[in-house]
């Protein structure tokens, strides 16, 4: 293990973390909130830790293996989201505790959207602004970030590629060099987050409310300027755009690559785990429109149909925005919309939850399975598309679900222990998990009102979720340890 290379690389990407910083206070500035010490003194603060990491080691040139880049990615996030919490500490219009602080700091970094705030439209623009930039930068990840820019640096990104990017089939580049891989990923994003912020100022938010929507939404994050969320700006037009862009950005962007490069639609109606997507979302949508019609909760079946299709995209991408109380419409639409985020999006996508491409597989398995008990003797393969599935990524699919449900039980029954009620420890549990943000029961609005100690395991859930389990797992074995 190349303990001093690590810390060295960790120094430097604190650095460049921390300039980050620097556009709330800019913008503290611009609206004269009165936020931009706060935002100033965190960057010299973390500035200052960056560079105290990385100078005792800045000689260092060992080259990463495997092992050093999982944990790499593990520290990296674990030390952003504790760098992150300055901000919330120094400013004075947000009077938190270092627990909630790191609640939100951490929440905003995975994409989770959990949020401990309430009269959000209330804070200083530069925190409003700071929240939905933690999301942007989280949504494809700051390690992806890192892979382009490092090699410039002298530092190899390929292990840090693998430990970041969600998805089993982790080895499938776009482009040959891991960098270009990066810096193509951040173009589709950028390209995206561009496109939303003008279609939101096109359908009626004012430039900021539109860009900051913007960065959540590409980054399927679901933190608003508003308590209110999507709901206070009261348009069906704009619920049709984020779900597009949700939908957009719960797909794999390499497929958006291909279909880019390759200038034809034909990428997504070919790639059997698009296909898959659509189809749960078409499915989801038709069970939520058909029972919200039946029980007349909306108007009109059109306003019906606009909060079934954004509740139910919404949800089950992960997003988490909102524009009415799901929790409260009858049977069981809450819990199966809960559930539809254990799902998730595509790999390689911004969204959370197992992916699509995971289900299908584990569905594929089964059915194999089924298959063997009836033929005994017959050989059965496991097929993504017409390509044929080594064992191996099928085996690494159910460990991986194995070690996500163990990874749910454990912390449900923690937040159990905690004193909290039967619904709020599972939706709690699986809105972190998930990456999704709202829950139900007492962490339907909002996750103030729950102990401390809850919140902490929900941090937890968050990284589990947003680096997807098996890379903090690895951390936990002797093998990963031994020379």
């Amino acid at each position: 293990m190349h303990f001093r290379g690590i810390l060295r690389i960790l120094g430097l990407l604190i650095c460049l973390f921390s300039i980050t910083l620097l556009p709330p206070a800019a913008i503290a500035l611009i609206y004269e909130d009165g936020g931009g010490v706060a935002f100033m003194l965190a960057f010299a603060v973390s500035i200052f830790i960056g560079f105290i990491v990385w100078y005792p080691n800045r000689s260092e040139r060992s080259d990463l293996k495997a092992r050093d880049g999982f944990l790499l990615t593990v520290l990296f996030w674990t030390v952003l989201g504790a760098v992150g919490v300055l901000p919330f500490l120094f400013t004075e219009e947000v009077p938190l505790s270092i627990t909630d602080a790191a609640f939100e700091s951490f929440s905003g970094l995975t994409t989770t959207g959990a949020t401990i705030l309430t009269g959000i439209e209330h804070l200083p623009h530069s925190v409003l602004y700071y929240r939905q930039q933690l999301q942007w930068l989280g949504g494809m990840g700051i390690i992806v970030l890192a892979v382009a820019i490092l090699p410039m640096l002298g530092i190899g990104g390929m292990q840090l590629y693998r430990a970041e990017i969600p998805g089993p089939l982790k080895d499938a580049k776009m482009t040959p060099r891991i960098a270009d891989t990066a810096k193509h990923l951040w173009y589709i994003y950028v390209a995206l987050t561009v496109a939303c912020a003008i279609a939101y100022k096109i359908a009626g938010m004012n430039w900021f409310d539109a860009v900051s929507h913007s960065f959540s939404t590409i980054a399927v994050g679901g933190f608003s300027t508003y308590d209110a969320s999507m709901g206070y700006f009261g348009s069906s037009t704009i619920n049709i755009i984020c779900v597009v862009f949700l939908l957009l950005s719960s797909l794999n962007f390499a497929v958006h690559y291909a279909a880019i490069t390759g200038r034809t639609l034909r990428s997504y109606f070919v790639d059997p785990e698009v296909r898959a997507f659509l189809l749960i979302q078409l499915a989801l949508l038709f069970l939520v429109f058909a029972t919200v019609l039946t029980h007349k909760i909306f108007a009109d079946t059109g306003t019906a149909f606009n909060q079934a299709l954004f509740q139910s995209v919404s949800i089950s991408t992960t997003g988490g925005f909102a524009t009415t109380d799901f929790a409260s419409w009858p049977l069981f639409l809450p819990i199966l919309l809960i559930f539809a985020s254990f799902i998730g999006g595509c790999a390689s996508s911004t969204a959370g939850g197992l992916k699509v491409v995971r289900v299908v597989l584990l569905y594929r398995q089964g059915m194999r399975e089924l298959h063997r008990l009836v033929h005994p003797a017959g050989v059965f393969s496991v097929k993504l598309g017409d390509r044929v599935l080594p064992p191996r990524i099928v085996e690494a699919v159910w460990g991986f679900f194995a070690a996500y449900a163990l990874v749910f039980v454990v912390i449900m029954l923690g937040l159990l222990a905690t004193g909290l009620d039967d619904i709020t420890a599972f939706s709690a549990t699986a809105a972190c998990l998930n990456n999704l943000g709202p829950g139900l029961g007492e962490v339907a609005a909002n996750y103030e009102s729950i102990p401390d100690t809850a919140k902490w395991l929900l941090i937890i859930a968050m990284l589990f979720g947003r680096l997807e389990v098996f890379t903090i797992l690895v951390l936990l074995t002797p093998t990963f340890w031994r020379s």
